[in-house]
């Protein structure tokens, strides 16, 4: 997609005032950073950042049944969660693949809100359209909520001083008002920090926006964006859909089965899915740590010996940790085990790396 046709989302101009640099992402032009990512990435750790996040895809499943036919079609298992709580799921094809990871929110049984990636949004409505029985809708709202992630252990307290809900549950949701505009939310995140994700209307977007950044620089934090983003959900082992998991990368690989209701009676790819399971995957994710100066970076290969035995999907500077840390897939007949040193090929110059499980730092999301 060329520069030209990538899309904007609803406060742009506030990101081109707050001297942010941008780059594309999903087919939108997202801002990366405005005072630097190490900064940001620091914040969100220690005190609180506001990302804007509008560019992911938002969809509703609606009609009697709702929830049972998303129940059918998404890998977790809805009956595990009620009215008011959120759940991480998959959608997959019959193949096992991964169309998209994405967040459905449980508002009724007739009622689902789903939160897919914005390159995939498309391709997870179509899906759901095409499989809905007679009564059931599906309607794509991408451009009519936004949604901005209030992250850090100050958040609460950003939220608060609007007079917005805090005091949920992980993974749950509630619908208020502010300045007399509705506003959804979501105890969610993908940072691994005690955090909020916000979906007021579209037209609605810039003054709350305006009023949580006002927040969280009162509260010693930063606008944080796309760069900081990737930083903090590397950190914590956090799959991106294109890099962890992927039409070629299933579930079971990226070690995501938790999101599978795997006693249920249905769900797209069930049987390929089960299969693998009880065969053994080829490859699993595990974490990489530097042991020497350098920065992972996806596609890398990862060396055993002479022996290739795996390659990363994801890799940066951890500014937490300060050293490389890569996620990667590894192929289970290698048997790496946590603590084993192995290598990684960086242009043509071999790191050490140690063999770990993520997360690499510890979450706070509770």
């Amino acid at each position: 997609m060329t520069e030209t046709k990538l899309l904007q989302g609803p406060i742009h101009n506030v990101h081109v005032e707050l001297g942010a640099s941008f780059a594309p992402f999903g087919g939108w032009e997202m801002p990366v950073q405005y005072g630097g990512t190490v900064a940001e990435h620091t914040a969100v750790r220690t005190t609180v950042g506001v990302f804007d996040v509008s560019h992911l895809g938002k969809a509703t499943v609606q009609g009697p049944g709702a929830a049972e036919f998303v129940n059918s079609a998404l890998t977790n298992d809805l009956g595990r969660i009620r009215p008011g709580k959120a759940q991480y799921t998959l959608c997959c094809t019959p193949e096992g693949g991964v169309i998209d990871d994405l967040i459905a929110y449980y508002v009724s049984d007739d009622e689902i809100f789903l939160v897919p990636n914005a390159a995939n949004t498309a391709a997870v409505v179509a899906e759901l359209q095409q499989a809905a029985p007679q009564g059931i809708t599906v309607t794509e709202q991408h451009r009519e909520y936004a949604v901005f992630a209030v992250q850090g252990p100050k958040s609460a307290d950003v939220l608060a001083a609007l007079g917005l809900p805090t005091d949920m549950e992980y993974m749950a949701f509630a619908d208020a008002e502010w300045d007399g505009r509705p506003v959804r939310v979501c105890r969610t995140g993908y940072t691994g920090e005690h955090g909020y994700e916000l979906l007021p209307r579209w037209a609605d977007a810039e003054p709350l926006f305006r009023a949580l950044l006002e927040q969280v620089r009162a509260a010693g934090g930063l606008p944080a964006g796309l760069g900081a983003r990737d930083t903090l959900r590397t950190e914590m082992g956090y799959p991106l859909h294109g890099h962890e998991l992927s039409l070629d990368i299933s579930p079971v690989q990226a070690r995501c089965g938790w999101a599978v209701g795997w006693k249920k009676s249905e769900f797209w790819g069930k049987a390929a899915l089960e299969q693998e399971k009880s065969a053994g995957p080829r490859r699993i994710l595990l974490g990489l740590k530097a042991l020497d100066r350098g920065v992972l970076r996806q596609g890398q290969t990862v060396l055993r010996g002479d022996e290739a035995v795996g390659e990363t999907t994801s890799g940066t500077f951890s500014p937490t940790l300060k050293i490389g840390i890569a996620l990667a897939l590894l192929d289970t007949g290698a048997a790496l085990e946590p603590g084993e040193v192995v290598e990684v090929d960086v242009r043509g110059r071999r790191l050490r790396a140690e063999v770990t499980r993520p997360p690499f730092v510890t979450p706070h999301t509770s």
